[in-house]
């Protein structure tokens, strides 16, 4: 894995839908002024929530607020994603765009205008598309980087061998290859073997964070903090989460919380960051984000992963 420091990942899913405007320029001002510095977004999102049935609208409202704050690209580093934005209005996944070149090159043109930027420092393909040929895929993000358009590219949601095999294909291009992961990962894992309700998501795996450590590569974790379900009775964890790893886990984030006198949100924060991992942190509340980045004042030691390790 790459060895900056991990950060707290401001996710910005809910702005323009969930979050208005006036709300997600309050976040944004809280998260730059406590040191945040990446934004993720996804020029999908959030066409479920969005009555015209297509994404668009975090990236309009990230766009309005750099306009408003002048100075503030500087401030910020911006990750967008392609792959999933339906091409025809409330029609996902039948109409969502895929990764050819073609609709590659059109999806970053649109989230830049949107995002009123001339590049993105990261561009993710937000899912994989078996329907087109790995090489063409590869070949239009290095030809993105090339033109400066995205400074660096990676996968989501990915299965770990594709990655591996893209950046293969990326090497005999002399193109720019994948160089960041992002999956779904929290302290609590489901049983292993069954599906997850929510579409598109892929879980982190041991193979994803030995490519990644073996080769250098950042990894980014989406539903870091399980939509709240650590911190509120009234968000319980999906069923699939019902088994007694996580019944030991939980007892022991409220141990460790206590020692450490800090919330179960930043132990399970500092948790991910202690083995190098980014946390995305969706936020439709200033606290939530400033509590969110106080994470990276809580330590874990070796003693603390052993115990989670152990309750599992």
């Amino acid at each position: 894995m790459n060895t900056t420091d991990p950060q707290i990942v401001l996710g910005t899913m809910d702005f323009g839908t969930r979050v208005d405007p006036d709300r997600a320029f309050a976040i944004l001002d809280s998260f730059v002024a406590g040191g945040g510095i990446w934004l993720d977004t996804a020029n999908c999102y959030s066409f479920w929530s969005d009555p015209s049935g297509v994404g668009g609208a975090s990236e309009r409202v990230i766009g309005a607020w750099l306009r408003a704050r002048p100075g503030a690209r500087d401030a910020v580093r911006i990750a967008t994603k392609v792959r999933q934005n339906p091409l025809v209005p409330h029609s996902w996944p039948e109409s969502a765009e895929g990764l050819s070149a073609r609709a590659i090159r059109a999806g970053v043109e649109e989230s830049l205008e949107r995002l009123g930027v001339d590049h993105v420092d990261l561009l993710w393909a937000h899912a994989e598309d078996r329907t087109v040929p790995l090489e063409e895929t590869v070949g239009a993000f290095g030809e993105l980087v090339t033109k400066g358009v995205a400074l660096r590219v990676g996968a989501a949601n990915h299965a770990a061998w594709r990655v591996e095999r893209a950046r293969s294909l990326a090497r005999e291009q002399g193109a720019e290859p994948w160089t960041a992961l992002q999956l779904r990962h929290s302290l609590v894992q489901p049983r292993p073997s069954t599906s997850l309700s929510e579409a598109g998501h892929r879980m982190l795996a041991a193979e994803d964070l030995d490519l990644a450590r073996s080769e250098g590569l950042s990894v980014w974790s989406y539903s870091s903090l399980m939509w709240g379900s650590y911190v509120r009775a009234d968000k319980p964890l999906p069923e699939t989460y019902d088994h007694p790893g996580t019944a030991g886990v939980l007892a022991v984030l409220e141990e460790v919380a206590d020692e450490l006198s800090a919330t179960r949100n930043e132990v399970v924060l500092a948790w991910l960051m202690r083995q190098g991992i980014d946390p995305i942190v969706g936020a439709s509340r200033v606290e939530q984000i400033e509590q969110a980045l106080a994470a990276r004042q809580v330590r874990l030691g070796d003693e603390h992963l052993a115990r989670f390790a152990e309750a599992r």
